[in-house]
């Protein structure tokens, strides 16, 4: 059974007149905080030559990606709250690109991650050799590649998406992804499942096992060199790194234990909208305003040194 219809209709979220606009408030401040805190931290470690630093230049990653993912979702699940839900209607196209863009945003969360991870073992495990290793040919290898893995392993699973026939034109989702997608198809879709799968096995078990296997060599580091300004530096740059980290990796994986759960649809949903949002706003409060030289160039933009008259 063919139908492929190019206007799909979005179910949204289920909301009642008395909760629309504190949802709708919510959403919007969060979205409006998340553009300013990321872009102001971009354009700070951009302008400040003394946060041209690996560290921070890897930072910026996370930043792009969270304004990126939230740019294609927030404003329109915001649009979708005000009308009624028979006029929340998506063009099939713009559905496939929110869809890559989610995943993108998802993906590339884990593969920053592991390259700050990459950088913070350099630091504290090589500090001799850390400015040669990590120099600006380096940083640019490990961003090109973080983003090209993300977008090579998306596009496959896409692809594999975009291949088969709908005849159901209903998004059982308040945005669409590759799942709500290829549910659109009466046709067999064990490829996808075994594909999906796959996919997210490989990217957990890499993003989880890299990030164990630096932190046992940064710790075994820290406990072979008794220097304690060694080790005060290793517990603030890297409790930053596994904050983001284990706050990315435990919202992810709510959002994938609910889709088990077809009883807990509305709660499944909320947790996707919160997937992006939550991280994307914490990001740059945890991260930017932890580092002395970050919270320096800060203090120095909204506390001009004063001058003193004698």
């Amino acid at each position: 059974r063919r139908f492929n219809s190019l206007t799909l209709q979005l179910e949204g979220l289920k909301i009642t007149k008395t909760n629309k606009y504190p949802i709708f408030i919510f959403l919007l401040l969060s979205y409006m905080f998340i553009l300013i805190a990321n872009v102001g931290i971009v354009i700070l470690i951009w302008k400040e030559r003394s946060l041209h630093q690996p560290m921070y230049l890897l930072f910026c990653n996370l930043s792009i990606n969270d304004v990126m993912g939230n740019s294609l979702l927030v404003p329109r699940v915001l649009a979708d709250i005000l009308v009624p839900p028979s006029d929340r209607l998506i063009h099939y196209y713009e559905c496939v690109m929110q869809a890559f863009t989610t995943h993108m945003f998802g993906t590339n969360a884990h593969t920053v991650l592991m390259i700050m991870a990459f950088d913070r073992y350099v630091a504290i495990c090589n500090p001799l050799h850390y400015s040669i290793i990590m120099n600006d040919k380096m940083v640019i290898k490990l961003t090109v590649s973080a983003w090209g893995v993300a977008f090579v392993l998306v596009a496959i699973l896409l692809s594999l998406t975009i291949r088969l026939n709908r005849c159901r034109t209903l998004i059982t989702n308040p945005y669409c992804d590759n799942a709500s997608l290829f549910k659109l198809s009466c046709e067999s879709v064990f490829i996808n499942n075994v594909y999906g799968l796959t996919f997210t096995v490989v990217l957990l078990s890499s993003s989880i096992g890299s990030i164990i296997l630096t932190y046992f060599k940064i710790a075994a580091a820290c406990l072979t060199n008794k220097s304690n300004s060694l080790n005060s530096k290793a517990l603030k740059t890297c409790s930053t790194h596994l904050c983001l980290y284990l706050i990315m990796l435990v919202s992810g994986m709510i959002l994938i234990t609910l889709h088990r759960f077809p009883q807990y649809a509305e709660y499944r949903k909320i947790s996707a909208i919160l997937f992006n949002v939550v991280p994307g706003s914490l990001n740059p409060v945890i991260y930017g305003l932890q580092p002395k030289e970050i919270y320096k160039s800060l203090s120095n933009i909204f506390h001009p040194k004063r001058i003193m008259l004698f």
